[in-house]
């Protein structure tokens, strides 16, 4: 099931009365007249809701003798939420260029000539200028406190504070034996 076939269901199943003529069908198949007399709705807003179903495709019509009758379509609530959920958003790709755009306009806005004009108050900038300074560290490799104040202070002057706060945010691991660059997950 695709996002757009998704939206269109729930929204059909935002009706109470939709509701009531899928718990009917679920029973049994049926046409408008005996649906319209169960429910105690008129012919028309039966019609009407079925159309709506149909369109969302919960429900599938055949004609038996003069009558549409109208089924349950099983298939399409056999999925699940989570399924859905899983898929790949048909806005991914734009989600992602979102997201890129909004870390190249904090870069830019904290990083002058490769120095950082600021540590961000904020953590979500502050976790994006952390990442770029970490860039400056090569995986696999131990370095020494000394050596990690020393490519801190290239970036800029309070390298207590970024030290730390690469620490706090995975970015640099640390032991006895010195600090590192993390990897990601």
């Amino acid at each position: 099931m695709t996002e757009g076939e998704a939206i269109r269901l729930f929204k059909c199943l935002a009706d109470k009365s939709r509701l009531q003529i899928l718990k009917s069908l679920a029973i049994e198949d049926m046409y408008v007249e005996r649906l319209a007399e169960r429910l105690g709705l008129t012919a028309s807003t039966i019609s009407f809701h079925l159309k709506k179903l149909l369109d969302a495709g919960a429900v599938t019509a055949s004609k038996n003798q003069y009558y549409m009758m109208y089924s349950l379509n099983k298939e399409l609530f056999q999925f699940s939420i989570l399924e859905l959920l899983q898929q790949e958003s048909d806005e991914a790709q734009k989600q992602a260029q979102r997201d890129a755009d909004y870390r190249q306009k904090v870069i830019n806005a904290f990083f002058e000539y490769g120095k950082l004009k600021s540590i961000p108050a904020q953590r979500k900038k502050e976790r994006i200028v952390l990442e770029v300074i970490a860039e400056a560290f090569d995986f696999d490799r131990i370095y020494s406190e000394r050596e990690v104040n020393i490519i801190i202070a290239d970036f800029h002057d309070d390298f207590c504070t970024i030290r730390r706060d690469m620490i706090s945010e995975d970015l640099l691991g640390r032991n006895d034996t010195g600090y590192w660059r993390v990897k990601k997950a």
